[in-house]
């Protein structure tokens, strides 16, 4: 539909803020907050990591979209940014026996409850006038620093955002939109001269506050690495994740002062993914995988490569024991 930037709505751009900001809440987004495009400048940090190769196999990162949002829609105005929060409290039992996977995954696939929220809050904006266009992981959009531009919260040292009220504990998403909207001031970082997460990295993927190197990152290996075998390095050091890790959030001050039960029943993790015996996961078979993993963003991880991460952490178990 034909962009309207609201020069002609019959409400001001504050007004359409304090509805849009309303409807956002009222769908069960935990934050919300709006940045402006028209004071977009391109961010040499993205570049500067790509450059050093920091992106290991992830092509997509490259996509020049990802460096001028403009690019995903002519008449783009304004980016209207959200965080769902999914922290649940669950503690893994420190057993060197069992899986350990990353709370991000524990119960029904993000993508699906951010997706339906952002959609119905894109079609109520389609419905004033306005063009709206939803991304959740879907598109190549810097979500983090635009989600810090909106003031939803600060890049940390170990790259997540840091919300005050939940930590780093949050699913982000998108909505551009042709409204030319008020936006909310940046957030302004508040890691200090704390250093844990950098010091808790087993293999160093942290390279310096506030750059990850995915070469090193045990999560990029354990979700994205497609190889049969994990880099020595790795998979010396997994200390039993087989997908994703928590390390440097679960050692960060403000999740361990400020993390809260979500309220999204679908973030409830499924039993059997909190603390999965590495054994029985080194040898699931497709039809098991098919059964553990209903709707589960853990799906991007094949069996085989399931089987893989699970048999590392055991190797490596084997190997500290002799």
């Amino acid at each position: 539909m034909s962009g309207n930037s609201g020069a002609d709505h019959p409400l001001n751009g504050e007004q359409i803020k304090q509805q849009i900001q309303q409807k956002a809440r009222s769908l069960g987004f935990h934050k919300v907050g709006l940045a402006a495009v028209k004071d977009w400048e391109a961010d040499s940090k993205l570049q500067s990591w790509l450059d050093q190769g920091f992106q290991a196999d992830m092509a997509w990162m490259s996509n020049p979209k990802r460096q001028d949002i403009r690019q995903l829609m002519p008449d783009l105005q304004s980016v209207i940014c959200v965080a769902l929060n999914y922290y649940q409290p669950q503690q893994r039992p420190e057993r060197p026996d069992l899986a350990k996977i990353s709370r991000y995954g524990w119960g029904r696939d993000y993508h699906r409850i951010l997706h339906k929220r952002l959609k119905a809050l894109a079609l109520w904006l389609q419905d004033q006038g306005f063009e709206a266009r939803y991304y959740a992981d879907t598109g190549p959009i810097q979500d983090k620093v635009w989600a810090e531009r909106a003031g939803l919260g600060w890049i940390a040292k170990n790259s997540n955002l840091i919300t005050r009220e939940y930590g780093s504990w949050v699913f982000l998403g998108e909505i551009l939109t042709s409204a030319s909207l008020p936006p909310d001031p940046p957030h302004l970082p508040h890691c200090g001269s704390c250093t844990r997460c950098l010091d808790a990295c087993p293999t160093d993927a942290i390279t310096q506050p506030f750059v990850v190197d995915a070469n090193r990152c045990i999560a990029y290996h354990t979700i994205e690495n497609r190889a049969e075998t994990l880099p020595p390095e790795i998979a010396a050091n997994l200390q039993g994740w087989v997908a994703g890790c928590d390390i440097c959030q679960d050692v960060c001050p403000w999740n361990q002062r400020f993390a809260q039960p979500s309220d999204v029943a679908e973030f409830q993790p499924y039993p059997w993914n909190i603390a999965p015996s590495l054994s029985e996961l080194a040898s699931i078979s497709e039809s098991e995988w098919q059964q553990r993993f209903p709707a589960s963003a853990l799906r991007r991880i094949k069996p085989e490569m399931l089987r893989r991460n699970a048999q590392a952490s055991l190797n490596q178990l084997e190997s500290s024991a002799e």
